[in-house]
């Protein structure tokens, strides 16, 4: 996401690399860049224009630090506004102490409703408070089957009266149902519905008043850009609403919608859809967004998803496994398996800080390598995969391995040496020596060998450079530049 805006941040800064500090004269040219950012990125016009006129105004009167290069100083700015645009802080989804929480769902037809209604539910399951789903939209064929299904697949009831029942009767029977049963939450989801039909908006108003939501969410396409903050708005006016919940936002490269719906409509964006899958939701961070905006990764997020997969008591005993080199590759197939559960390797990589900058090619090439390696493994033998050093003496089991996954014997014999050096450098790592390291995926890998480790280390702050070495050894493989 954001691909497009952030390229297009990282010309401004370069306006001021190499400049002593920063000035009225020297600021204009990034000025200009961020705000030609901002216009492609489709964000709405007064919001840019309040944007740049805060940033020149900041800039401007920022006092100069020892260390900190112009650029570096402009691009704190810039993310602080960014911060500030976007709402400065998470507004989390309300609950009520000691009674039902109502929340009421609505969105234009088409922008993934009923799925995120569905993905708030299970959100909310995670955080152990109990749902239950209320199905009103009786006008779109199969809605109620669409509820039903995913309710299903969640472990989340959904009540339902049929496509012929009146949707404010429908809604008041379900919120009545989750306070008789003592449910912490019901999620009204209602019919899809355009900014024109006013019958329609009538009938949510009605709902609206029936049921007295406690919050009430709009759910807007992402990639309408501009446009999602003007339906924000439109719809706030009419109905009044909480917040909003963008879908889609792994398919917008540009980030219109994230940087002018607050600003624009006044309702915090509360959650974001990133992908399809039911677990695609998550809690909006102004200041975790402006930060892969600005291509920084967003670790906090990053840690979040892997908690959620990760048992602390099998991290232990994978890290002990790991640092006595009894990692094998029953364990290596378990960590590309929990990879996949946290979602695609694309979003993870660029979560990380310093990777946003993969090219989609080398993120294809990480994922087909990843594959390659899953069907080699899973052509291995149980005791194969438990026992590595098996392969390393066996060409015939190298054969058959190849041919049951389709690949070469050569290609098997490259994934189980690449394997046991990996696993020889874990080991030393664990004893506190840093030795080159392999490439495990080719030169797929965008840690690749092919520098000095002095090479990659010498940009970091605090880290020493290691002495002049002879011209002969500038040829050893280690980390790469990072």
């Amino acid at each position: 996401m954001f691909d497009a805006l952030s390229d297009r941040l990282e010309s401004a800064w370069k306006k001021l690399r190499g400049q002593d500090k920063i000035s009225q004269s020297n600021i204009q040219d990034a000025l200009r860049e961020v705000r030609r950012a901002l216009l492609e990125a489709d964000v709405n016009l007064q919001v840019v224009k309040d944007f740049i006129t805060e940033v020149e105004t900041k800039a401007q009167g920022a006092e100069v630090i020892s260390g900190v290069r112009p650029d570096q100083q402009f691009i704190k700015i810039v993310y602080d506004e960014l911060v500030q645009v976007m709402g400065e802080e998470n507004v989390p989804l309300a609950e009520v102490e000691g009674k039902t929480t109502v929340v009421l769902m609505a969105g234009l037809q088409g922008t993934g409703k009923t799925t995120a209604t569905a993905k708030l539910a299970l959100h909310l399951r995670k955080l152990n408070r109990s749902c239950l789903l209320v199905a009103t939209d009786v006008y779109r064929p199969a809605a109620i089957d669409q509820l039903l299904t995913l309710g299903k697949q969640i472990d989340v009831p959904v009540f339902e009266l049929g496509s012929d029942a009146d949707p404010v009767e429908i809604a008041r029977q379900g919120v009545e149902r989750a306070r008789a049963e003592g449910i912490n939450t019901v999620i009204v989801d209602t019919a899809g519905r355009l900014q024109i039909d006013q019958e329609m908006m009538a009938e949510l108003a009605r709902i609206k008043s029936t049921i007295e939501p406690d919050e009430t969410l709009l759910v807007v396409d992402s990639m309408t850009g501009q446009e999602a903050a003007n339906l924000t708005r439109t719809f706030h006016d009419q109905i009044g609403i909480t917040g909003a919940i963008l879908t889609k936002l792994d398919g917008d490269s540009r980030g219109g919608a994230a940087l002018s719906v607050r600003q624009i409509s006044g309702a915090p964006i509360k959650f974001v859809g990133v992908g399809e899958k039911v677990e695609a939701l998550q809690p909006f961070y102004p200041e975790r967004m402006a930060s892969r905006i600005l291509g920084m990764g967003d670790v906090l997020t990053l840690v979040e998803k892997a908690q959620e997969e990760i048992d602390l008591a099998d991290a232990e005993q994978m890290q002990a496994k790991i640092l006595s080199a009894k990692f094998d590759f029953t364990d290596f197939l378990k960590q590309m398996r929990l990879l996949k559960n946290m979602g695609s390797l694309g979003g993870i990589m660029k979560m990380i800080p310093g990777m946003g900058k993969l090219s989609d090619d080398q993120l294809k090439q990480g994922e087909t390598q990843l594959k390659r390696c899953e069907a080699m493994i899973n052509s291995m033998t149980r005791q194969e995969r438990l026992d590595p050093d098996l392969l390393s003496s066996s060409p015939s089991r190298r054969r058959r391995i190849a041919s049951g996954a389709g690949y070469r014997e050569a290609d098997v014999s490259k994934l189980v040496a690449d394997f046991q050096k990996m696993r020889s450098l874990m080991q030393q790592m664990g004893q506190g020596n840093f030795p080159g390291m392999p490439g495990m995926f080719g030169g797929g890998n965008p840690l690749a060998a092919g520098n000095s480790p002095g090479a990659g280390w010498r940009g970091y702050p605090g880290g020493a450079a290691p002495a002049k070495k002879k011209k002969k050894e500038k040829k050893k493989k280690g980390f790469g530049t990072l």
